[in-house]
């Protein structure tokens, strides 16, 4: 048996921090969505589990998410079987888009057919957040949101499609590096209480800190709105800047352009419902 499944990146339309946890970690409520944006991963049987990857200089090592997240699901389901896994890489690392978190989240799926587990959504969300706080997002696609660490997942009516300009900087940002540098600024404004989704505000909380560390951030949230974006983020702690605009025209014409004057790499891509996430994102006869 052999299969391959997309992984498909995320941004953040909003992104609030909430404030520090027992646990060292951040309370955040954010709105997730899927773009069409993805890595290829490819299962096959074999007696022993073992990876290769491609593109973007990855390392398949004990620290890439895909063997971590197939090691703490057979420990979780008492798994004594392997597998062969091939990640070809095509979404930025360090880029706030979430890609390796989609790429364990899609191990979880692709493992639990191949080794016909059987696990349902809520056992397979459980196993997802002890790898990564947003991992369990990825099991669900579309629009969602995150409470919690980002763990706790609320998926959301589909929003009408959008086009997205990604501007993709040639450096990474550390989450753990921007959350230190959020502490040493103002805190963040708090949400009023029982905040509905459709209400969460347009912004994240992170991006001064993001800025602090990088100034050319804000260059590029700049240039995005002058060129014509109706809002301008920075996705997760970053460094990916996304601009939202109301056509795939303007989307495009702007992208060369600014390819050209700020000479960072730029992507045009689309909003992905939950319907056609699952059709690409799920193992054969799923959806």
């Amino acid at each position: 048996m052999t299969f391959a499944l997309e992984a498909f990146a995320k941004v953040n339309r909003s992104l609030v921090v909430l404030g520090r946890r027992p646990d060292g970690f951040h309370e955040i409520d954010t709105l997730f969505q899927t773009i069409d944006l993805s890595d290829e991963i490819r299962f096959g049987e074999d007696g022993a589990l073992s990876l290769s990857a491609q593109g973007m200089g990855l390392a398949a090592n004990a620290d890439n998410l895909v063997l971590r997240a197939a090691q703490v699901l057979s420990a979780h389901a008492g798994v004594v079987r392997g597998a062969r896994i091939r990640l070809v890489k095509r979404i930025p690392v360090g880029a706030g888009l979430g890609g390796g978190s989609a790429d364990a989240a899609a191990t979880l799926l692709g493992l639990n057919e191949l080794w016909r587990l059987g696990l349902d959504i809520e056992e397979l969300s459980c196993v997802a957040a002890s790898v990564g706080s947003d991992v369990p997002f990825f099991l669900f696609g579309g629009r969602a949101r995150g409470t919690g660490r980002g763990e706790r997942i609320e998926p959301l009516p589909d929003a009408p499609d959008e086009t997205l300009v990604l501007f993709l900087p040639p450096f990474g940002m550390a989450t753990p590096e921007v959350y230190r540098a959020l502490g040493a600024g103002a805190a963040p404004d708090p949400l009023p209480p029982r905040v509905d989704a459709g209400m969460l505000p347009d912004r994240n909380d992170l991006e001064a800190a993001a800025e602090r560390l990088r100034p050319e951030v804000a260059s590029l949230r700049s240039a995005l709105l002058a060129e014509g974006a109706v809002t301008a983020r920075l996705s997760g702690s970053g460094s990916t800047v996304f601009g939202v605009f109301r056509e795939d025209g303007a989307a495009r014409v702007a992208a060369a352009a600014l390819g050209r004057r700020e000479r960072v790499r730029t992507l045009v891509v689309r909003t992905l419902s939950r319907a056609e996430w699952g059709r690409r994102a799920l193992p054969p006869g799923r959806w």
